[in-house]
């Protein structure tokens, strides 16, 4: 027996799923009203977000006043996901999960990994969202086909979204109740406007937006008039204690507390893709975070580390461009050897230029690849990289499974600084010809975003990398 499952405690909070028939259905939506609503009337909230999404994370975090922690099956074991639900569920009165895709579309056939797998390992009932444009009785098909196709999955209930009005909504009622075997809970009206900003690559990320309150103010109001609050509610109770492991996450290091190592964390607006369990391995791991401004900071602060996360460099990049002082500073200190650890939108910062929309806007210049920004994604998914030569954070032979989503391509531009690139991709498209894991320095650059519930020997490398560093070791 484990260490984990020797010290498991049950874990009894009321709990719910909100899952759609596809993409688009408007979970998001209805999820999003209902976290605010529910905040607004003084509940406790555990917020997740199924699979690696940054983006609607950030809001569905807002909405709920705290932050949302994604489950990802595809990623994480399943005592991984019991860990991280019951370290966010502890001493709060209502645990919600939204999904992601359709409630059954996972990597295979079968569903492997889906928001349905799990609903099932965390025993959560299901709210399923059923966008009803232009159509009534053939809802409830749809209602009864998800009910039988898998019955383990506890499907609970439904939300309707964009219905036309009074009648449309009685009749898609009554044909889902009737046919489809499964209570209405809530009905959304068609919105003249869609209520939440959209921009290029999908919705707006919450810290680029001016007024992000508004949009969530407006859909609770939404949910509170077209949904049966209480009966929703209701779901949530009754479900059967969860046995729930501790969460491991990053190993206390004592000499790292004891020589003060401190990482520095780019995160502002160009810069916004960290999964909160990240942040808290390397200060489990002993490190002192420093949160930087790339688009403002005009000097680098003394470090040990430096990570930057994914996000949006090129709808920044005039602003990263124009503060060519920080840009220098941080170019000095990689080729002093600052460990340096970048993903996705960080490694398109640390190249020569980023060029979009047929600008061009130059970067740090501390790896020699430009990054052109295509039209259609270059490279979506979960992806795996198998380490295969020496580099600043990851031993040789750790395969390394993430995930990524970028639409930029790198091109080599200045031979002395292109590096070398320590990984071979087991899946997903990588940064070049089949490899991933760009290395310079101590600069390591990488597409796939990991998690580090799910890949332990991440934080554990950075915090190391950066005591080597302090010490000269």
């Amino acid at each position: 027996m484990n260490e984990r499952s020797f010290s498991a405690a049950p874990l009894g909070v009321p709990r719910l799923m909100v899952a759609g028939v596809s993409g688009g259905s408007g979970k998001t939506i209805f999820t999003l009203g209902l976290l605010r609503l529910l905040r607004g009337r003084g509940l406790r909230l555990a917020v997740f977000k199924k699979g690696p999404d940054y983006i609607d994370a950030g809001w569905l975090g807002r909405a709920g006043g705290g932050p949302c922690t994604n489950l990802d099956p595809y990623l994480m074991d399943g005592e991984t996901i019991l860990a991280l639900f019951g370290h966010r569920s502890r001493g709060c009165d209502l645990a919600v999960v939204e999904g992601n895709r359709g409630l059954y579309d996972g990597v295979d056939k079968e569903g492997s990994c889906s928001s349905g797998e799990l609903a099932k390992l965390l025993q959560a009932p299901v709210i399923l969202v059923i966008n009803a444009t232009k159509m009534t009785r053939s809802a409830a098909a749809v209602a009864l086909g998800f009910r039988l196709l898998d019955r383990d999955v506890p499907l609970a209930g439904v939300v309707l979204n964009q219905v036309a009005g009074a009648r449309h909504r009685r009749i898609l009622t009554q044909a889902v109740e009737e046919y489809g075997g499964l209570p209405v809970l809530g009905a959304i009206p068609r919105m003249k406007r869609d209520p939440l900003p959209m921009r290029h690559l999908g919705l707006t990320p919450l810290e680029e937006h001016r007024s992000g309150e508004e949009p969530l103010d407006l859909l609770g109001r939404v949910v509170e008039e077209n949904c049966d609050l209480e009966a929703i509610l209701a779901l949530s109770l009754g479900q059967p204690p969860l046995t729930v492991p501790p969460l491991a996450l990053g190993t206390p290091r004592e000499e790292a507390r004891r020589l003060g190592i401190t990482i520095g964390v780019l995160r502002d607006a160009a810069f916004q893709f960290y999964y909160p369990e990240n942040l808290e391995a390397l200060e489990r791991c002993g490190a002192r975070l420093l949160f930087m401004d790339a688009l403002t900071q005009q000097e680098l602060p003394p470090l040990d580390g430096l990570y930057i996360g994914g996000g949006f460099p090129e709808t920044n990049g005039e602003a990263l461009a124009g503060n060519p002082s920080f840009m220098a500073a941080l170019r000095r200190a990689i080729d002093g050897g600052l460990p340096v650890y970048a993903e996705c939108g960080g490694i398109m910062y640390l190249g020569q230029a980023v060029v979009w929309q047929g600008r061009r806007f130059p970067m740090v210049g501390a790896i020699g690849w430009e990054f052109v920004m295509e039209e259609r994604p270059v490279g979506h998914g979960y992806s795996r990289m198998e380490v295969e030569a020496p580099n600043p954070f990851y031993p040789v032979g750790e395969v390394v499974t993430g995930h990524e989503f970028h639409y930029s391509r790198p091109i080599p531009t200045v031979p002395e600084r292109r590096g070398q690139l320590a990984c071979l991709v087991k899946r997903g498209h990588g940064f070049h010809q089949g490899r991933e894991g760009i290395t310079y320095a101590n600069l390591f650059g990488t597409y796939t975003h990991v998690h580090a519930a799910a890949t332990p020997a991440w934080a554990r490398g950075v915090v190391e990398a950066a005591i080597r560093f302090r010490t000269g070791g």
